[in-house]
């Protein structure tokens, strides 16, 4: 009876889950539509919004509903700040039911070449650096909405001046005020966008599958240009006053009905130091001042809701209130002392850290972290990219850093005392032994591991940005091994570096260890060029394997918080929501009990008990989300008992492939993979070229880890080469976040 029931319980199984399957994609479909629309419909409106037929549908919509209990703010944020909201919320349903798996197929081939739009290099030169097709277009929409509101407003506001009766010595006073109000205005529309990519954990930039290190740039280029409106429309008013002998009486006027003149240069000052420190060179040689000063953003956003009141602050409430969502997140998970495995120094100066992380973590290969050490600095946060793959082990997650600066100068100093204290271990007491205090934010990076949907994948690497490329390596071998979902059948590392010590790095990888017959499988080479060398130094040959041991930091750490937004879906959608309905809660209590029984008038107390509500909501409801969320990860994600006894001292989880290893001349099979050449650069000319004619027309993706000039050198040679004719799919990605500020 068994025998014939097995098929038919297998048959249904396979219908249920087809059937389910179909379920779920219609659904991802539904909301993918109603998600686009909302957007369109968001933006156009936002777009019209200057002109006259967008004041008139602001209008009728006030009109239609500031008879509820929020009032004119209430209308004023659902039509501006709603939308970002509901597409949020939508967008947390779409990731859960998406899930984590993801099948990765061969792609068809066309017979016409194409290109991908967010991968695609159109700039490669200038003040923006390295710009896609698609970022080209926002930037051409984002220019050609300056111009419009600049026009629609000045058309607006020479048909508005007829309706005041001025004497013509004062009409250019007015004019030019007028003229700081639209640009203030247009200000506010920028800022409506700017916080949203500097949410690290951030739902929509997971829905649309942009890391928080490629946003950054978005939030860089918003933010200049909000500064620059923001700066005209003070001038204008300072410049209006000073004609008029009343600066001094006007710029420290805090009236209560209208808007609050010192609120707002408290707030522009603030927001000026932020973007002169933001400056490229001040970035660059200066970090920590520019790290220190932007963090007047609290005092930027506090005093612009007391300066235009809750009804105009509710424009860009939405995006700042998605901002305080990601921001309290990392600082839950922050505040836990990570438990560092092991560390070890390369040769070339170049630290490794292998820090503890609960199993149920989820990361991708081509993750960074955001690292903390406390006795160093207990404010500095610096970006590194993870240099193992998650497949590497459940246990642990390892970084590398390069001493660039004079944060990682001194956690070199500290891990060096750690070599000492090893050495001396019993003329130590407890009190003077060096520690190695870490706090970590993250992992975040791309949604999809979208390395593993290409055939061929050529990785160009400079230096240090070696590093999450191991991860792509170890990602794709431990796959292969294990028979896992991976198109992935031939991978190209390009790796430039100054000198040969850097070779050690090498030794981050163990190839044979995860994959012994990887020659079998997958059709790896790399070729390195070592730049500031003419000819192999006599130790070359061994450089790779000369690595200092690795000592154990003493440490009453713990795995890494899974409080992170990037990780569980459905926790991650109900501290959304949660925070969500508790803010609307909140303020239609405000209103029925306080603002609207008292007859509260002043705009700019109205404007912090805004700003009041969308903080309480997100440390209330959104916290009680967070110490729940918490407990789970906690149960969930308990290290199994002596689960780090199974990391070696060099970061590996241990297993044995000795069976494996002994069939395979593993070391030959090394050797051949890797060719080093000295005194010279990469020819990425002859490079693509040879490409195109092994290649043909298959799948490619070129990845670039490396400063700009590399980045820049690539992207030119992809744009003008052929290789971009013959490939029917190809990816184009920067990385940046290997190198320490």
């Amino acid at each position: 009876m068994d025998d014939h029931e097995s098929p038919l319980l297998s048959k249904e199984s396979s219908l249920s889950s087809s059937l389910s399957s179909v379920v779920a994609s219609s659904f991802k479909w539904i909301l993918k539509v109603v998600m686009s629309v909302i957007f369109v419909a968001w933006v156009v409106f936002l777009v019209m919004y200057p002109g006259k037929l967008g004041d008139g549908i602001l209008t009728s919509w006030r009109a239609v509903s500031s008879n509820t209990l929020f009032g004119t703010t209430g209308s004023m944020f659902l039509i501006f700040s709603g939308p970002i909201l509901v597409i949020s919320v939508l967008a947390s349903l779409y990731l859960i039911i998406s899930g984590e798996e993801q099948v990765f197929t061969k792609k068809k081939i066309s017979r016409f070449p194409r290109f991908r739009l967010w991968t695609f290099p159109v700039l490669v030169d200038g003040p923006f650096g390295v710009v896609s097709a698609a970022e080209f277009l926002g930037i051409m929409v984002f220019s050609v909405f300056f111009l419009w509101a600049i026009y629609a407003y000045t058309m607006r506001d020479l048909d508005l001046l007829d309706l005041f009766h001025v004497l013509p010595k004062d009409r250019s006073m007015l004019l030019l005020e007028i003229t700081g109000l639209r640009f203030g205005m247009i200000g506010l529309l920028c800022m409506v966008f700017l916080f949203l990519p500097i949410s690290r954990g951030s739902i929509l930039l997971r829905l649309v599958d942009i890391p928080f290190e490629h946003a950054t740039k978005y939030h860089v280029w918003l933010g200049h240009i909000t500064m620059a409106f923001f700066s005209f429309h003070g001038l204008c008013y300072v410049v209006a006053w000073i004609v008029q002998g009343r600066l001094l009486e006007l710029i420290f006027e805090w009236k209560a009905t209208g808007i609050a003149v010192l609120p707002g240069v408290i707030s522009l000052v603030a927001g000026l130091l932020m973007w002169v420190t933001s400056l490229q060179y001040v970035r660059k040689h200066y970090f920590e001042l520019f790290f220190y000063t932007h963090q007047l953003y609290v005092v930027f956003v506090v005093f612009l809701a007391l300066h235009v009141g809750d009804y105009l602050f509710s424009i860009v409430a939405g995006g700042i209130f998605l901002f305080i969502l990601d921001r309290f997140l990392r600082f839950c998970q922050s505040r836990r002392t990570v438990d560092v495995i092991s560390a070890k120094s390369f040769p070339c100066g170049t630290l490794e850290l292998v820090l503890s992380k609960p199993p149920n973590m989820r990361y991708n290969a081509l993750s960074f972290v955001f690292l903390q050490v406390r006795e160093l600095s207990w404010l500095q946060w610096h970006p590194f990219s993870v240099s193992s793959s998650p497949l590497d082990g459940k246990h642990h997650v390892a970084v590398l850093i390069k001493v660039l600066g004079g944060w990682t100068a001194k956690l070199r100093d500290q891990l060096s005392k750690l070599y000492e204290a090893e050495n001396q271990d019993q003329l130590l007491s407890p009190m003077s032994y060096p520690k190695i205090t870490t706090c970590v934010e993250g992992p975040y990076g791309h949604e999809s591991p979208y390395h593993l949907g290409y055939e061929n994948l050529v990785l160009v690497a400079g230096g240090i940005g070696i590093s999450p490329f191991f991860a792509i390596i170890s990602d794709i071998l431990h796959r292969k091994r294990d028979g896992k979902a991976c198109l992935p059948k031939k991978v190209l590392v390009i790796w430039a570096i100054k000198n040969s010590d850097e070779l050690s790095l090498l030794s981050s990888i163990d190839i044979p260890s995860i994959c012994p017959s990887f020659s079998h499988k997958i059709n790896l080479e790399i070729n390195i060029y070592v730049t500031r060398q003419s000819e192999p130094l006599l130790e070359d040959g061994m450089v790779h394997k000369m690595v200092n041991p690795s000592v154990k930091p003493r440490s009453n750490g713990c795995p890494m918080s899974v409080l992170v937004g990037t990780g569980d879906n459905i926790w991650s959608g109900l501290y959304l929501v949660s925070s969500t309905i508790g803010f609307v809660l909140m303020i239609t209590l405000l209103d029925i009990f306080y603002i609207n029984k008292f007859n509260i008038t002043a705009w700019w107390y109205k404007g912090l008990l805004f700003v009041v509500c969308m903080v309480a909501s997100v440390l209330i409801f959104g916290g009680l989300v967070v110490v729940f969320w918490n407990i789970w990860g906690e149960k969930s994600g308990e290290v199994e008992p002596n689960g780090h006894d199974k990391v070696t001292m060099n970061g590996e989880e241990l297993h044995d492939p000795s069976e494996e290893l002994k069939s395979f001349n593993t070391e030959e099979d090394i050797q051949s993979l890797i060719t080093t050449r000295y005194g010279t650069r990469p020819d990425f000319k002859e490079i693509f070229e040879s490409l195109n004619g092994k290649l043909g027309s298959v799948d490619v993706g070129v990845i670039v880890c490396g400063p700009a000039s590399l980045q820049s050198t690539v992207a030119k040679e992809i744009r003008s080469h052929s290789i971009w004719r013959s490939t029917n799919h190809p990816l184009f990605h920067f990385n940046s976040h290997s190198f320490d500020l």
